[in-house]
């Protein structure tokens, strides 16, 4: 009797602890999305058997029978529908990645224009912003393509036959440097002493800290990367590249590097559009830092160079970094609109694969994992730096 007792006063209890019922809460919530997702798919599967359209992968191992005209890794027509996807997702990557390098440099150059005490300066920073941020993506996408590289001269009797670069209505070529038998070689050796490098680094810091002795960090690292190129040119007698001048040959151009007008109007569009938000991100963090620490650094006498870098920016930073993963991510979606200029991103890819195949359905699922987990691995390196710049806690 008394252990039923003991069971009803527990039971009671739980029933008035209001953590039981909030975990009761989210378990019938969990559950219902369980129901609503379940239910959404069978009635998809359900009308797409009377349509008589089947759902599954297999597709992919079709060939695709289409080419892409710009990609950085090997495709054929007579390759599957896969590897096609992959090379859209490569160029999506790499613009992407090159998008992110240079809008956060050009972010950080305007958004410190915006705090100069030069007038004209910070006026010219100003507009850059209000325009860039104020304009859609899109139109500015179409005014770099159709306004920029369409009123580019064409090739013609006129051009010179060997140039250290082109900028032509068929876009920009490059002298460019490329491998050579010593290559390899050379890579191999330089990152042997760079880790060397940085090993003697961290050993004269600690000396300097713990011993009081001067560190010359920077000979003892820079003469380990220099017996590095030493030994790797006493080894192959050769440079480790040579120089690639683009060429006219007829009226094509070979050589160099060439960039097409796709994607360098998609590369400026996202960079200058991200740019100006990154800027006024830049110019916000910057102002958040107390008054007091821009005068106690002046006062130590440091330059102004010296006391962005050593003082201002790394507190600004953590005021900086949350929002700055908003603006890579709305980079790496804002790719997609590169299917309006032709460029061949992997939704463009997509796209044509839909036209072939009409799986709808399965084609949308490979883009929406394909972007979610380009930005989920993003946001997972932007909040590790985040947690490095924090203040942790004793």
């Amino acid at each position: 009797m008394a252990i039923q007792v003991f069971g009803f006063k527990n039971a009671l209890g739980l029933l008035r602890d209001v953590r039981f019922w909030r975990i009761v809460g989210q378990l019938f919530f969990v559950l219902f999305l369980v129901w609503l997702g379940t239910t959404l798919w069978h009635n998809l599967t359900l009308n797409l058997q009377k349509a008589g359209i089947q759902i599954g992968l297999n597709f992919i191992q079709s060939q695709a029978s289409f080419d892409i005209g710009e990609r950085i890794i090997t495709y054929s027509p007579t390759d599957s529908f896969g590897r096609a996807l992959f090379v859209g997702f490569v160029n999506t990557l790499r613009v992407t990645g090159i998008g992110m390098v240079l809008a956060t440099l050009l972010g950080l150059v305007i958004g410190l224009a915006r705090l100069s005490d030069n007038w004209l300066i910070e006026q010219l920073a100003k507009l850059y912003v209000e325009v860039f941020r104020n304009t859609p993506l899109l139109l500015q996408l179409f005014f770099w393509y159709f306004a920029g590289f369409a009123k580019l001269p064409s090739i013609d009797s006129n051009t010179p036959p060997s140039s250290l670069f082109y900028l032509t209505n068929r876009g920009l070529a490059l002298t460019w440097v490329s491998a050579t038998a010593a290559t390899g070689i050379w890579i191999g050796l330089l990152t042997l002493a760079t880790l060397i490098a940085i090993g003697l680094w961290q050993w004269r810091r600690w000396l300097r800290i713990e011993r009081g002795v001067a560190s010359r960090t920077w000979l003892w690292a820079g003469g380990a990367i220099g017996l590095g190129i030493i030994l790797a040119f006493a080894i192959t007698r050769a440079s480790p590249f040579e120089w690639n001048v683009p060429r006219l040959n007829a009226t094509e151009l070979e050589g160099g590097l060439q960039i097409s007008p796709e994607f360098t109007s998609l590369l400026l569009g996202v960079t200058f559009f991200i740019a100006s938000f990154i800027a006024e991100i830049v110019r916000a963090g910057i102002q958040s830092v107390p008054k007091g620490q821009w005068e106690a650094a002046k006062s130590l006498g440091l330059k102004p160079g010296v006391m962005l870098s050593k003082v201002i920016l790394p507190q600004a930073l953590r005021v900086i970094i949350p929002p700055l993963t908003s603006q890579y991510l709305n980079l790496a979606k804002g790719t997609s609109l590169a299917i309006a200029i032709g460029y061949p991103d992997i939704y463009f890819v997509a796209n044509t694969i839909f036209n072939q195949t009409g799986r709808v359905v399965e084609v949308m699922l490979i883009l929406m994992a394909s972007y979610l987990g380009v930005n989920l691995i993003i946001s997972l390196i932007m909040n590790l730096v985040n947690y490095s710049f924090q203040i942790k806690e004793r």
